[in-house]
């Protein structure tokens, strides 16, 4: 059954990273201090706080360059400015009122924000390049059809599939919403590819077993069986799993928000992916080398 329309399961993941793709190379991302270096300051006002534009003419004032001011629960406004050092931040603080209080202030430098940016780039090839091995170890005694190296580059497939979506949303809400991409979204996404590998394994190791117990008169047969065995686990795991980060979303204030949000978009992605996209490809890799 599982398999029967796993092409038209593949294509709708097709479709879903073909968007993202087209939303990264339109819009890209709109990346936070943490990467491009700048300020960050969180205010709040006593009384009524003043429209959005009156801030930004504030701001004109210093010759800052561009800046961002966001309205953010009822009394308060989020303000992104390129770095400020101490001296012109005190400055800029005296100058948006007396009935006004600094909730927080981040001031990374340009400098800071290269080395992190290459420093994400490398945690995520290394964390690549752990799971490509690790598959490759424990699927090392497979049955035929395929060897363990076809099971790793199913799941680094599935893996890109959990990565580009949620990237490709963040795009999207970069280039309409003004959503950041920051150091808590590239946590998550990486937490992400570990919970991804998880429920992939998962699925492979049944299958493995049941190559191994010779259940199921074909290839495509053990796989529709081995879905079937997995599926309800799978499912329900993540349920609970969305749960909590739901919970994150709504209750855990601006700095958890797009972290769970990164989460959740990649533990739905992940749980399709284990179920939907790695399956098939091992499939489709058996009808090849047949044809081949």
């Amino acid at each position: 059954m599982f398999v029967r329309y796993g092409k038209i399961l593949f294509y709708i993941s097709m479709f879903f990273v073909t968007v993202s793709l087209a939303a990264l190379a339109v819009f890209g991302l709109n990346v936070g201090i943490d990467f491009t270096g700048g300020s960050i300051m969180e205010i709040s006002y006593q009384d009524a706080r003043p429209e959005v534009g009156e801030i930004q003419d504030i701001l004109s004032n210093f010759d800052l360059g561009s800046s961002y001011v966001q309205p953010i629960g009822e009394n308060g406004m989020l303000i992104r400015t390129p770095f400020l050092t101490e001296d012109v931040h005190q400055q800029v603080f005296s100058a948006l009122g007396e009935n006004v209080s600094e909730m927080r202030f981040e001031a990374i430098g340009p400098v800071i924000g290269q080395e992190l940016r290459s420093k994400v780039f490398m945690m995520a090839f290394l964390a690549l390049a752990a799971i490509v091995l690790y598959i490759i170890i424990a699927f090392r005694r497979m049955a035929e059809p395929l060897r363990s190296w076809h099971y790793s580059v199913a799941a680094v497939v599935a893996l890109l599939h959990d990565f580009l979506i949620p990237m490709g949303v963040f795009a999207f809400l970069g280039a309409y919403y003004e959503v950041q991409f920051t150091i808590p979204v590239v946590v998550g996404l990486l937490t992400v590819l570990g919970y991804s590998i998880n429920d992939t394994v998962v699925v492979f190791d049944r299958i493995r077993e049941n190559l191994q117990r010779k259940v199921g008169t074909s290839f495509q047969d053990t796989i529709n069986i081995s879905l079937r065995q997995t599926i309800l686990r799978s499912l329900s795991t993540s349920f609970t799993t969305l749960l909590v980060l739901v919970s994150i979303f709504v209750l855990g204030g601006e700095t958890l928000r797009y972290f769970a949000l990164a989460l959740i978009i990649g533990v739905i992605a992940g749980t399709y992916s284990s179920l939907f996209v790695a399956p098939p490809l091992l499939l489709l890799w058996t009808r090849f080398r047949r044809r081949s």
